[in-house]
């Protein structure tokens, strides 16, 4: 039995920096995940892709992101079931909860925080004849790496701001973009569409639409698709064929631990803490809805800091609570005592 204090089920952004506000509260923490490694959509569906809107950074890769919330959560030393669904839950009599894996593992908790994003995802596949043959031999449904293209020729196909991002990015990566979309429109931001419109012009991305892929082909690898074009059929050599139609988001076995649902995400109770319907569990980052919910990084991040000040609360009844700033305790300092110098900073200050 793993016994922690707060069990996080959800190893993305929101996630790890759970631990983080938990540790400067001194409260252990237990995350559990799906996939092999910490970071959650982070690692596994666009490490190299830049973010922009994390406080203190103008431009940062998902994947950097992840690695500087390990740094940073290091400290408290967090443990970790990974490669492991959260199957069951039981609420003790004492309000403390038994996790169970789907390999097993039981974690012991005194609250569970639900961060798994959006649940777990299922890329949306074209209806080709044949095309699970080819899946990771030549068929990619995610650009986990992009020096895999290193100097081949690919075929995308979408029309949103994946399709749109990766066939500007892979444009100085592979030999050859082409990218196929079943409307003259697109879905995607347009500042993008007028980038690949501009990479067009210059020959480092081929366009191809209205049209749409209609077959795959080659012996023991994919080696060229078919496509629709005006009614017309042509085929196209390729090295990779990438169709990024999206994602359907699943959350699993979560969906059935009587929590309220809507939408295929956890109500919660914004106006405090967000807690679910069930006293000890809360739901923080995209996993979670309330009334004006915006569905961004910095804003679980918000989340699983009031979180884990209820959750404080929960296991210290009675007991107050003062705030304290970083810059003025360290992240050691929230235990009660303070340094000599941190004092003479707190004086200088007030």
């Amino acid at each position: 039995m793993i016994e922690t204090d707060i069990l996080i089920i959800g190893a993305g952004p929101t996630g790890l920096f759970t631990v983080f506000e938990a540790g400067l509260l001194k409260l252990k923490c237990h995350i559990i995940d799906a996939l092999p490694q910490p970071g959650g959509q982070l690692s596994e569906l666009y490490p190299k892709k830049p973010i922009f809107d994390i406080p203190g950074f103008p431009e940062v890769l998902a994947g950097d992101l992840v690695t500087n919330l390990m740094e940073q959560i290091k400290q408290f030393q967090p443990g970790f079931t990974l490669n492991e669904n959260a199957e069951t839950i039981d609420k003790l009599e004492d309000g403390t909860f038994i996790v169970t894996t789907n390999k097993g593992t039981k974690h012991h908790a005194n609250a569970v925080a639900i961060a798994g994003g959006l649940g777990s995802f299922e890329p949306r596949k074209p209806l080709i004849e044949d095309i699970e043959f080819y899946e990771d031999k030549g068929v990619e449904y995610f650009v986990k790496n992009p020096e895999l293209f290193r100097d081949k020729k690919i075929v995308i196909a979408g029309g949103g701001d994946s399709a749109l991002d990766w066939s500007i990015f892979l444009s100085n990566v592979a030999s050859e973009v082409t990218l196929i979309h079943r409307r003259n429109e697109f879905r995607g931001a347009l500042d993008s569409v007028e980038k690949v419109q501009e990479l067009k012009a210059i020959g480092k991305i081929q366009l191809i639409t209205p049209a749409e892929v209609v077959g795959v082909k080659g012996d023991e690898k994919l080696e060229s698709i078919d496509i629709e074009e005006n009614g017309a059929h042509r085929t196209i050599k390729t090295d990779y064929f990438i169709p990024l139609f999206g994602l359907t988001p699943k959350l699993g076995a979560i969906a059935n631990w009587g929590l309220e649902i809507e939408k295929n995400a956890i109500k919660v109770n914004n106006s405090l803490d967000y807690q679910t319907n069930i006293e000890g569990i809360y739901g923080i980052g995209d996993v979670n809805t309330y009334p004006g919910k915006l569905k961004l990084i910095l804003c679980g991040f918000h989340e699983a800091t009031l979180m884990c000040q209820s959750v404080y609360q929960r296991m210290n009844p009675g007991k107050k609570y003062v705030l304290k700033y970083t810059t003025v305790s360290g992240v050691d300092g929230f235990d009660g005592t303070r340094k000599e110098s941190e004092k003479a900073v707190v004086k200088s200050i007030y």
